[in-house]
């Protein structure tokens, strides 16, 4: 028998902040409550598509300063449709079906916190992006 919906949920990972207050919009709860850990969970697979992408493009990513490389990340995910589509589609792919339906009600504006939960995310990562070589220790 196909659980797809009870499997989806069981291996998402629990995020420990994760807190829902009677004020919050729905845009903030399905941000905090669906959003946030599928991101967890696709992490180490958005760290490669990031990493692909850079490749693809001549690694110039490579050699930018560090607020270039901020700025390359974000505009790679805002400008660059095609990227920007396959990164929804590795999260959009993780949601049940209930949350698509709450999704596809309000896309818009969960696509912009979904882009830019992706975007703060590869930022926060930087070190993981870049060739071990490129790390210095200080």
């Amino acid at each position: 028998m196909n659980d797809r919906h009870n499997d989806l949920l069981r291996i998402r990972p629990e995020i420990k902040k994760h807190q829902t207050f009677d004020n919050m919009s729905d845009e903030e709860r399905f941000q905090n409550a669906t959003m946030r850990p599928i991101l967890k969970l696709q992490n180490p697979l958005l760290l490669a598509a990031f990493i692909n992408y850079a490749n693809k493009h001549k690694g110039v990513f490579h050699e930018l300063s560090l607020d270039k490389r901020l700025q390359y990340i974000e505009t790679a995910v805002c400008k660059d449709q095609k990227f920007r589509n396959s990164l929804k589609g590795m999260l959009i792919g993780q949601f049940t079906i209930d949350e698509y339906q709450h999704y596809i009600s309000n896309s818009s504006k969960l696509n912009k916190r979904m882009m830019n939960l992706v975007i703060a995310r590869l930022q926060d990562q930087m070190q993981l992006l870049v060739p071990q070589d490129e790390v210095k220790v200080i």
